[in-house]
């Protein structure tokens, strides 16, 4: 066990991480108005971008480099408070890698060009092999046990992968494999995308994490910037698809090592899909485990006082029940149930909050009822708002999503957006 661990180890200190942190995210709507996806708050005080990171801090990964683009502001702010604890002696770093038309007097193109455009940085790390990740997925993973099956492989590119509903494979890279694990197809977002032998209703689906040995990766880039019309520059739809046959290209299935079950992966990429994910934390014994000591999650955390609840008044009673509630919140006369308030947020006398997502620096005014709601950071809720009880009423003012969820921004109430979004 302590020669694997070695092993894993010695591989994790020769790998470079590259974070894709630069997408819009449009299925969110207007939370990513103006900020990126990656920035996007998750899980009571964190932001998404904390998840990939993390995983590479807890694998062993000290070099990351974090790719970005859209609207980074508040994406760039969060890395340089809460990631510079990072020791440069030892060679440690959370690097940020603008869009700074390196090659091209053009913006990152696709997934793919946007590594392109890196590669004298990771020309001057020297790494052994690139890790590509994305940012913008929630899940906890050794990134050392990916290496580890990459060089026992003898592969040139070893692909992440998860078994997926098939009603949902649309969505993702679909791929086949053979006995060995070795790829046998890839095809990116398929109209019909084929299922996973002896499952009918399961497709094997990239997570859109990419190990690769390095001269490959620069050779593969290469090859792909100079088909001037005929790429897109993406991982998924041209590098991965175009080299099935020609390299040694593995799937590695993500399972949870103690379970052997298919591990938590979320892809919070719509406002449903983001709303439920935080909701799920809430349960007696969440997949995601964000209590777990060996695995923490790392962020930038704010100086907060503890949460408060005040009032103990027969019908003013300051309550949350079945519910996480972050530093710095005041619940003041007012029940919250099944609900996920982030730090800072104010619920004042006489208001009823169920089934909702409540984003840091909220103010919920006075005889508020808000159920099934994702409000956006920054929102001040008017006093005797009714909110996710009259979808028409509802859709005059805000986004519903297509499973019933009202999102709320500070625009959306005349608001003028917070700074540090």
């Amino acid at each position: 066990m302590q020669t694997t661990k070695r092993y894993v180890s010695r591989l994790t200190r020769q790998t470079l991480a590259l974070v894709l942190a630069g997408g819009r995210g449009s299925r969110l709507h207007d939370l990513t108005k103006w900020r990126a996806k990656p920035a996007v708050p998750f899980g009571g005080k964190f932001r998404i971008i904390d998840f990939p990171l993390s995983n590479c801090i807890n694998s062993g990964i000290g070099q990351v480099g974090v790719i970005t683009q859209y609207k980074s502001h508040s994406l760039i702010r969060h890395i340089q408070r809460g990631w510079g604890f990072l020791r440069g002696e030892l060679d440690e770093f959370v690097e940020l890698l603008p869009a700074q038309q390196r090659i091209e007097t053009s913006w990152y193109e696709g997934t793919a060009d946007a590594v392109l455009q890196n590669l004298d940085i990771i020309r001057s790390h020297m790494p052994e092999y690139v890790l590509i990740l994305a940012g913008d997925h929630i899940y906890k993973m050794d990134y050392g046990t990916m290496l580890a099956a990459h060089v026992e492989n003898g592969a040139d590119i070893t692909v992440g992968c998860i078994e997926v509903p098939l009603e949902q494979a649309s969505e993702f890279g679909v791929m086949s494999v053979d006995d060995d694990l070795q790829i046998t197809e890839f095809v990116e977002k398929p109209a019909r995308p084929k299922a996973m032998p002896g499952s009918s209703g399961t497709a094997l689906a990239s997570m859109g994490i990419y190990v690769f040995s390095t001269q490959v990766l620069f050779e593969e880039l290469t090859r792909d910037h100079e088909m001037v019309g005929a790429s897109s520059h993406d991982f998924g739809k041209d590098i991965i698809p175009s080299v099935i046959g020609r390299l040694r290209v593995m799937a590695f299935p993500f399972r949870d090592p103690v379970q052997n079950k298919v591990a938590y992966w979320r892809d919070v990429g719509t406002v449903d899909a983001l709303w439920q994910a935080n909701l799920e934390l809430i349960g007696i014994s969440p997949e995601l485990n964000m209590y777990d000591s060996q695995w923490p999650i790392w962020t930038y955390q704010e100086q907060l006082p503890p949460a408060k609840f005040i009032f103990d008044d027969e019908n003013r009673r300051g309550t949350a029940v079945d519910s996480m509630v972050a530093g710095g919140c005041i619940v003041s006369g007012a029940l919250v149930r099944h609900s996920l308030l982030f730090s800072q947020v104010r619920i004042h006398s006489f208001s009823d909050v169920e089934d909702s997502v409540i984003f840091p620096d909220v103010e919920i005014g006075r005889h508020c009822r808000i159920r099934k709601a994702l409000i956006d950071r920054g929102c001040r809720i008017p006093d005797g708002s009714r909110i996710g009880f009259d979808e028409a009423e509802d859709r005059k003012r805000f986004h519903v999503s297509p499973k019933g969820v009202v999102l709320i921004t500070p625009e959306m109430l005349g608001q003028d957006y917070p700074h540090g979004l």
